[in-house]
């Protein structure tokens, strides 16, 4: 042992001292790795619970390396104090080089403190949104919803953002504080049907989609006025009228879950064909071109 410890001395120029230091945290880092992997099987082989695999994971890949970064910069402690001077100067030509992940280390800060979304949050950062599935100390990642496919369902793509981007972008929180969005079907009606007729129909179907829920947002928003200036006079469906070009515009305004907006839209829409189907006197409108001859009169 003596021998290779003077045979690297003599090849890389180091000390003694320096180099059963290196030696030393090099077992440390060996040994936390072990651990690491030791603890993850255990919990492997205990439970399939996908959450809890996770949150053990997350937690053991924050705990080791703080333990790893006090047992390494204990055992060079006293070569830190040798060079104080050197290390404050390298210090910041670091802060400066390093700038955007020091200012992701902050913004991983801001999100664990702060919360702003956690994991299992339906976001939206700048143009990307989707579903939190991991928080790392440089990026958080989220499972994309939307883009080419539409009513915010997903895409199957997974995106890493960078921390720092609750710094630069607005977030926007479909699942924290209010748990339910607004949601709007717009129905237009041809100018000669029955609208009022269509109106009580449609809002005969959204009351028995939605009026459920109106009871259950009332109690979330109870819960989230605590924090937020959050209020709202009105939570229950209601159907808008609104005159258009091609017709008379019905939009239907109702509260749902972020996560169930295209389903709510299906079987709403399923309910209104089967329902205008029976009555003549309501037709759907859409934009038509007419085309008249000169000197032909118009019937």
């Amino acid at each position: 042992m003596d021998a290779i410890r003077t045979y690297l001395t003599e090849t890389t120029g180091l000390t003694h001292e320096s180099l059963n230091k290196i030696i030393l945290s090099l077992i440390i880092i060996f040994i936390l790795w072990l651990l690491r992997l030791i603890i993850l099987r255990i919990v492997w082989r205990q439970t399939k619970n996908v959450k809890t695999r996770y949150q053990w994971k997350r937690s053991i890949s924050m705990i080791i390396p703080f333990i790893g970064i006090i047992l390494v910069g204990s055992v060079w402690v006293q070569a830190f104090r040798q060079f104080g001077a050197f290390l404050g100067l390298f210090s910041a030509g670091l802060a400066i080089a390093l700038k955007d992940p020091l200012t992701n280390l902050a913004g991983w800060f801001f999100i664990m403190f702060r919360k702003p979304f956690i994991v299992g949050d339906r976001v939206q950062i700048g143009e990307h949104a989707g579903d939190v599935i991991d928080i790392r100390l440089f990026q958080f990642t989220i499972l994309e919803i939307g883009n080419w496919v539409e009513a915010d369902q997903s895409t199957g793509r997974i995106i890493h953002l960078p921390n720092g981007k609750v710094f630069m972008e607005a977030q926007a929180n479909y699942s924290t504080g209010f748990e339910f969005i607004w949601n709007e079907i717009k129905v237009t009606l041809t100018f000669e049907s029955n609208w009022e007729k269509g109106k009580n129909i449609l809002q005969q179907i959204i009351n028995e989609h939605a009026e459920h829920i109106s009871k259950d947002a009332e109690k979330e928003i109870f819960k989230a006025s605590r924090n937020y200036m959050i209020y709202y006079h009105h939570l229950t469906p209601i159907v808008y009228t609104r005159v258009k070009d091609v017709g008379v515009q019905l939009t239907i305004r109702y509260l749902c879950n972020p996560r169930k907006r295209r389903g709510s839209e299906n079987e709403i829409w399923q309910n209104i064909l089967l329902q205008f189907k029976n009555h003549d006197d309501i037709q759907f409108a859409y934009p038509t071109t007419r085309f008249y001859k000169y000197g032909e009169e118009k019937n």
